[in-house]
């Protein structure tokens, strides 16, 4: 189902009191926007909510608008998550959310009560940088990259096949995905393949893009990581099996110290995590198809990687 949240939040932009019909916007659509608050930007029970809100309410928007004019979001939407349930074979429900964000994140995934939920962060695709809005300046067309990632995670979360350590700890927290609870409590191993299978995912549905775009990385970072991946594989060989969210945070976020991505004397490019996980999954999804990869344990996947190895 498509769930699209623009025209309230552009409806925002018309009040007298920006901050308090954010506030109204936000608490007619609490289950979705606290998750994604939650999980991507702030606690938005804390003090710096309403810092956060009053910043985007009085943003600059032409950019959006200008993208927005030129450009059929709903229709790309809804294209992406027809094609994306032929190609992983979707047996549960995975809701496509449109919106326009805080710039916290320019894609994610959530779980809400149950429902996987791919959103996409407008302010992102402007093919503009705005320092107002925090956003990336990414062009339209990678919208359906970026959704066919998220949707990715929502069948590995979901799906009634998926052996994913993922899936049982979403169910124990009552349907709620938790990016701070999962990467506490679900090992290195399971995080890395579940990002690796979701960059391999994107690039199956909208290939044709630079090697660097699915994994959001700029083309010296993508070359750094390639350059560096003997390393990048010995050094996270130790933790593969440990859960932490240091662990989770060192190989798989951005915005990290150099101390806090620094593995036996090496500081580990940020985000390394996501092309070594696209590294292991691919020979699952040779053998095996994306469908089964996408539901396989992060095991079963590595067992593929290792066989596949031996006969090479």
């Amino acid at each position: 189902m498509i769930i699209n949240l623009l025209p309230d939040f552009l409806a925002i932009l018309h009040s007298t009191d920006r901050a308090a019909a954010y506030e109204r916007y936000f608490e007619q659509h609490r289950p979705l926007l606290e998750a994604y608050w939650h999980n991507y930007v702030v606690d938005p029970r804390g003090p710096h909510f309403a810092e956060v809100v009053r910043d985007t309410v009085n943003a600059d928007r032409s950019d959006l608008l200008a993208m927005l004019e030129r450009t059929d979001i709903d229709a790309i939407a809804r294209d992406t998550e027809a094609q994306c349930a032929e190609l992983m074979e979707i047996d549960s429900t995975i809701d496509v959310l449109i919106m326009v964000g805080v710039g916290g994140a320019n894609a994610g995934e959530l779980v809400v009560n149950g429902r996987a939920v791919a959103f996409v962060c407008l302010e992102h695709f402007t093919s503009v940088a705005n320092p107002t809005t925090h956003a990336l300046g990414l062009d339209p067309e990678l919208i359906p990259m970026w959704l066919a990632h998220e949707i990715a995670h929502g069948v590995r979360y979901t799906s009634p096949q998926s052996r994913s350590e993922m899936r049982p700890q979403i169910a124990d927290a009552g349907g709620v995905y938790s990016y701070w609870e999962t990467g506490r409590s679900v090992s290195l191993r399971e995080h890395l393949v579940n990002e690796g299978l979701a960059v391999q995912a994107a690039r199956r549905f909208s290939p044709g893009h630079a090697p660097w775009e699915y994994f959001g990385f700029q083309r010296k970072q993508y070359a750094r990581i390639r350059e560096l991946e003997s390393v990048l594989t010995r050094a996270v060989a130790d933790d593969l099996e440990r859960a932490g969210l240091g662990l989770r945070l060192r190989w798989l976020s951005g915005g990290m110290s150099d101390e806090a991505r620094t593995v036996q004397r090496h500081v580990m490019p940020e985000r390394a995590g996501y092309f070594l996980g696209a590294r292991m999954v691919e020979d699952a999804i040779t053998e095996k198809g994306l469908p089964w990869a996408l539901r396989a344990s992060a095991t079963e996947l590595l067992a593929l990687a290792e066989g596949a190895a031996r006969t090479a």
